[in-house]
């Protein structure tokens, strides 16, 4: 399974939404506190992009050193239509301060020194300790995640559905009268996981491991053609 600074830093190099919580802004509505580009640093650090005239970059221009201290909430959802389709949530905390130069016209540049960091998804609740962040790598598949997830739900229900028959006695009701309904509700380089529907309840998850990590689509073309023909014999 990856590891938790993995997935935590698997969704700040996502599209999911953030929200950057700082002292005394906590009053202004939640679209005025996300910034709109993230990326990791070197060391860890978290450079996150915002209008130049956000309250949240008044706030680290005018703060004395590195006192102002936030948190980056950032939510995962599910890009699938699927009940309960909140998959995590991970908060990064530290040190605010802003960055003149890195960004174009009309911008600013905030770093977020790391702190401290936890995740709480589909795999568990964990703490994150910096290094582990700093020498982390995201999922090769982010960034394709979502697109992947909605084609194996629009063009390919029925293959997974037929995943069922690799879960023994399990998947038997998937199989009966009125089958379950088989949604695609996450993806990595490790494994699919699938989530089994009746009406508008979730039954349960099952996970299907790939034979061996993929790092690229054409490997995860492979791995999921080898998970589809075994559920076929």
């Amino acid at each position: 399974m990856p590891s938790a600074a993995e997935r935590t830093r698997t969704l700040v190099q996502s599209t999911c939404s953030s929200v950057l919580l700082v002292p005394g802004l906590t009053a202004l509505h939640p679209v005025r506190l996300m910034p709109d580009s993230r990326t990791v640093g070197p060391e860890g650090d978290l450079f996150l992009g915002f209008p130049a005239d956000s309250p949240v970059v008044r706030a680290a221009t005018h703060a004395q050193g590195d006192d102002l201290t936030a948190v980056l909430e950032i939510t995962d959802v599910a890009p699938v239509s699927v009940p309960h389709r909140i998959r995590g949530r991970a908060r990064i905390g530290g040190w605010l301060t802003s960055v003149p130069g890195l960004a174009g016209p009309g911008r600013m540049t905030l770093r977020l020194e790391f702190g401290e960091a936890s995740v709480d998804d589909l795999w568990g609740a964990e703490p994150v300790e910096p290094e582990d962040f700093r020498d982390a790598a995201a999922d090769p598949l982010v960034a394709h995640e979502a697109e992947l997830l909605q084609h194996l739900h629009a063009a390919h229900g029925e293959r997974l559905a037929a995943l069922s028959t690799l879960l023994g006695e399990r998947g038997a009701g998937v199989r009966a009268p009125s089958p379950l309904r088989a949604v695609p509700v996450a993806l990595d380089r490790f494994g699919l996981r699938v989530r089994f529907v009746e009406g508008r309840t979730a039954r349960f998850d099952a996970r299907f491991e790939f034979p061996d990590p993929v790092r690229d689509i054409g490997e995860l073309r492979r791995a999921m053609h080898t998970l589809f023909e075994a559920a076929a014999r």
